[in-house]
């Protein structure tokens, strides 16, 4: 069933395309200095003189910033704007990257990495609210699916590029120099970057301070849609970021005994597979948007499978091909989290899309914070036992899929109302 097109939809087109490609390569740049410790995470715990514990903190802290900055940031896109938004966060991930380069001991490296957190967090949601204000509702998945591509091509420029900066000129200069996209990605939201098109004002709506805050968190949250859409992107998206985003190397080095160069390879397959996926899922869901919740639970299946495969292989390491298979099984995943967004989208009407977003991009980041915590604690309490540390995961997928099965029901009865009620609207509509 195709999407169907609604009253008012702006038109799309090469404006449109070029506006909103300034605001995913604002989201390029963040996710670039979000991963970059993904690759550097080892020299970083020879850095800092840190165990496992101590080093998982650096991308606890910066998730848990993410995540608690997710409704706020919301709320900001709803009130200021875009443009406003992406200028602030891409100054504050600068900062922090320049802060982390630079950082002379543990202490100020968290602080550097907080800040870095808390100025990706303003990237996400302002693009995917740039993309509804852009582009008709029925390109809504694609046009998503297509910003979480982005994304892992900036996470493929931090597993090939600057994990060779790295060993090449070094770790301050590696992350002084990559600072300088930000500045340059910053000069282009402020002379290019614009809101919305021309007659496609967004409707003036009073805000009365904590009354409009509570009001908008709390009609986002009642839509079973939107807390759906929390469940899945809880439940799919954790895996691959959390081997991404700093655990995948020390396993693929420490546990599997492959090279540095080796594991590099397999980390930029998950990347690869990630965006080949990504553009299917796309695909299949602008067309068949019944499609959402069999991608999303298969691909958390599939996530389980491989790695109960993997870590229960007999014998000390798992064969390549089988290492080969895991990570692109886990590439699906960030597709995968975006579906929580095609559930929460058409559950909210156009002024609370940042909020309710905002709330739906929490649940992987929570998911992701508390797993890395998690695997963390494990490996200094177990001596290294990745067998043993990684099988959290199997915990918070058996939540997440009990919570979508819960809800799933009413998403879709309610989301049934919503579109019966807009085609009267677009019926009784004068000419």
């Amino acid at each position: 069933m195709r999407s169907a097109a609604l009253p008012g939809d702006p038109p799309g087109g090469r404006r449109a395309v070029a506006v909103w490609g300034i605001g995913v390569s604002v989201y390029f740049v963040a996710v670039i200095f979000r991963t970059s410790l993904g690759v550097a995470g080892l020299d970083a715990a020879d850095r800092f003189d840190v165990n496992a514990s101590a080093l998982s903190t650096f991308s606890i802290l910066q998730l848990l910033v993410y995540a608690g900055m997710q409704i706020p940031v919301g709320l900001l896109v709803d009130r200021l704007g875009t443009k406003k938004v992406l200028a602030i966060g891409t100054v504050l991930f600068t900062v922090g990257q320049l802060g982390f380069a630079f950082s002379p001991s543990y202490g100020m490296a968290l602080a550097s990495r907080a800040l870095l957190g808390c100025g990706d967090a303003m990237t996400f949601i302002s693009v995917l609210r740039l993309g509804t204000r852009w582009f008709p509702a029925r390109r809504g998945p694609l046009i998503a699916q297509l910003a979480g591509l982005a994304g892992m091509a900036g996470n493929l420029v931090s597993t090939l590029v600057l994990a060779r900066l790295l060993h090449g000129v070094g770790w301050t200069a590696a992350f002084a120099g990559s600072a300088g996209a930000g500045a340059v990605v910053l000069v282009l939201t402020l002379l290019f970057l614009k809101d919305h098109p021309e007659g496609h004002e967004p409707e003036s709506l009073p805000h009365q301070g904590s009354a409009y805050v509570r009001r908008q968190i709390a009609a986002s949250w009642r839509e079973p849609g939107t807390r759906l859409g929390l469940w899945v992107h809880f439940t799919t998206q954790f895996p691959a970021m959390v081997f991404l985003l700093l655990w995948g190397m020390p396993f693929l080095v420490e546990a599997q005994g492959l090279s540095r160069a080796t594991a590099g390879e397999l980390l930029t397959l998950v990347v690869l597979s990630n965006m080949v996926v990504g553009l299917v899922y796309g695909q299949v869901v602008a067309r068949h948007h019944e499609a959402r919740l069999p991608l999303a639970l298969g691909t958390v299946a599939a996530t389980a499978v491989m790695w109960a495969t993997t870590l229960l292989w007999p014998g000390e390491t798992a064969p390549m091909w089988l290492l080969i298979v895991l990570c692109t099984v886990l590439g699906a995943c960030g597709p995968a989290s975006m579906l929580g967004f095609d559930f929460a989208r058409p559950a909210n009407p156009p002024e609370r899309q940042g909020t309710a977003s905002g709330i739906t991009n929490m649940g992987g980041f929570v998911a992701s914070m508390t797993t890395l915590f998690a695997i963390g604690v494990l490996l200094d309490a177990t001596g290294d036992d990745y067998t043993v540390a990684f099988s959290f995961v199997f915990v918070l997928q058996a939540l997440g899929i009990s919570q979508i099965l819960r809800l799933r029901k009413r998403a879709a009865r309610r989301e049934r109302e919503r579109l019966v009620a807009s085609r009267v609207e677009t019926v009784h509509v004068p000419a």
